[in-house]
């Protein structure tokens, strides 16, 4: 097949036969999960605008772009990625292209194995991982995560045993170094009964070339458990980002989120949460930030299923040029989810006249002893906040900076990891060079 795909039906077809041409893998253990996903792309398509979740998003340039699954064939050197490295974490899983590589990362020395990559993981809870793994993300009505599934060779994994809690936060290091490739990374997560965990998850890119990254991360809460997940996605300004997670709260537990998406010409980012069993909590906060012609689509779902369940969210979108932003953010309220206290907010700060942002935010209620609300705003600087600060000795450019900073801060501050805040802001800022 040529390096132009005719139509999405040839986009899948091709991408199934790179499957099918690929040596077989160690872990058969997973086939039938393979070919239950490959059954359910044979049964979809890509979609298009005319699709009501994607009507604000043309991924139509995926069609022309059959490029083949990455392999391992890195040459990165750890000097490489140390400026991604964080100083605060001693577990690090590095994945190159979607692939694992040992010697990039590090694994403190435990009693019990936590985290590992899934070969090394199954060997040591294998009726764990094959009892969740594939059980969270959607594949039937979902062709992106279906693919990934497909091509489920490794993915990072986090194992957390009853009443353990991890001090220091857990760094996934997801890297892109080949152009014109797909790669296919995923987290797998498991936080058992009262443990608690931190966990980073960072695409980055050491390429400035065009290649499409298919990500799934799925997580899952035991009672009590508590979750933090840190989101950063920063890829090459030519990559295709394509990212879904699904997380699963038992009985109080405890999921707080905060995605920072920066990179890409194109990103898509789904995020479904679901509150399954009473008292359970989820905090969901995002930061999109986009110049050029980069088009960046939030999409999340926050089902409340069990009664005397809360969920918080609010999501900024900051867009200069021409570039376009999207958030859909829906909160369903199922019949037997009484007493629930949902809130949800979207705020949006356009840089440039030619700049566009389209925002959904929704609640579908079907329970009526509830506390729900939720908002949207989308505006520019304040020219009265700009001339406050200029009356105080600030030139217009560096007010409008300011303000621009504190916008974006708002999020960034509610990492709990210093020298990533740090790693953020300097990112910012040098955004806003031309604010």
């Amino acid at each position: 097949m040529s390096n132009k795909a005719a139509n999405s039906g040839n986009y899948l077809q091709y991408l199934l036969n790179s499957w099918s041409a690929k040596s077989a893998d160690k872990l058969s253990g997973l086939s039938q999960l393979r070919a239950r996903a490959i059954d359910s792309i044979n049964t979809q398509r890509l979609p298009n605008k005319r699709d009501e979740e994607w009507r604000f998003t043309d991924i139509s340039p995926l069609t022309q772009l059959a490029f083949p699954p990455s392999q391992q064939q890195s040459k990165v050197q750890a000097s490489d990625l140390k400026p991604f490295y964080l100083p605060e974490t001693t577990n690090r899983l590095v994945f190159v292209d979607g692939h694992y590589a040992a010697e990039l990362s590090t694994i403190a020395d435990a009693p019990i194995q936590m985290v590992g990559n899934l070969p090394s993981m199954m060997r040591s809870h294998a009726s764990t991982i094959e009892s969740h793994l594939g059980h969270y993300a959607k594949i039937d009505d979902n062709v992106f995560s279906a693919l990934n599934t497909a091509f489920l060779r490794d993915c990072a994994v986090i194992i957390v045993p009853k009443k353990t809690v991890i001090v220091e936060p857990i760094q996934l290091l997801f890297v892109s170094t080949q152009e014109e490739v797909s790669s296919y990374p995923r987290c797998f997560v498991i936080a058992e009964q009262d443990s608690k965990l931190t966990l980073i998850e960072d695409h980055v890119s050491i390429t400035s070339a065009s290649y499409i990254t298919n990500t799934v991360a799925e997580i899952c809460l035991a009672a009590n458990a508590h979750v933090q997940h840190i989101r950063i996605q920063r890829d090459s300004q030519q990559a295709y980002h394509l990212a879904n997670c699904a997380v699963s709260l038992a009985h109080a537990s405890q999921y707080q989120s905060v995605s920072v998406s920066l990179g890409s010409k194109i990103s898509r980012y789904n995020l479904e949460v679901q509150l399954s069993d009473e008292n359970s909590e989820c905090t969901i906060d995002g930061l999109t930030l986009i110049a050029g012609q980069q088009l960046s689509d939030t999409h999340t779902c926050i089902d409340h299923i069990k009664p005397h369940c809360t969920s918080h969210q609010q999501h900024k979108c900051i867009v200069d040029e021409t570039a376009h932003a999207v958030f859909n953010g829906k909160i369903m309220v199922r019949p037997q989810a009484q007493q629930t206290n949902s809130s949800q907010s979207s705020r949006n700060l356009l840089l440039s006249n030619t700049a566009k942002v389209d925002t959904k935010p929704q609640l579908e209620i079907f329970a009526d002893d509830v506390k729900c609300a939720h908002g949207a705003t989308v505006g520019q600087l304040d020219s009265e906040e700009i001339f406050y600060l200029e009356s105080r000795g600030l030139s217009k450019e560096s007010a409008r900076k300011l303000l621009t900073y504190a916008f974006a801060a708002d999020i960034i501050h509610r990492i709990p990891v210093a020298s990533l805040q740090q790693q953020l802001e300097k990112i910012v800022l040098n955004q806003m060079q031309g604010v």
